[in-house]
């Protein structure tokens, strides 16, 4: 099982910016390149959903939901993926998990902690 480390979750007022990282401290970088790593979130009483990914090749791509409010990058040397995010809205509260999944092997699959992310005046 990968250990995934998750921070930068807290309250935060409805249009206000927060960062999310997630960092796999005992992975080696060769290995990290070869996931692709996605954020998804999961608010009280709704089914987890995804976010965004930053793919093993570079490409990203976001739900309807945050697209052009979140930003989604990864720094492979340091084995950490972000979620960059903007104009929080209400509706962004929930808990958000970062999920690292291999290019190729679908069982292969590990989830952080989660960081809660609260979005309220």
């Amino acid at each position: 099982q990968v250990h995934l480390v998750e921070s930068g979750g807290g309250l935060v007022q409805p249009g206000g910016s927060l960062r999310l990282s997630c960092t796999a401290p005992r992975m080696i970088f060769s290995t990290f390149t070869m996931y692709n790593t996605d954020w998804y979130r999961q608010a009280p009483g709704k089914e987890r959903e995804f976010i965004a990914r930053a793919s093993t090749t570079g490409t990203t791509n976001y739900a309807d939901s945050v697209k052009g409010r979140f930003t989604i990058s990864r720094n492979n040397s340091r084995k950490t993926v972000y979620l960059q995010m903007n104009s929080l809205k209400p509706e962004d509260t929930a808990l958000y998990y970062c999920n690292l999944n291999h290019y190729s092997l679908q069982s292969d699959s590990h989830w952080g902690q989660g960081t809660q992310v609260t979005v309220s005046s």
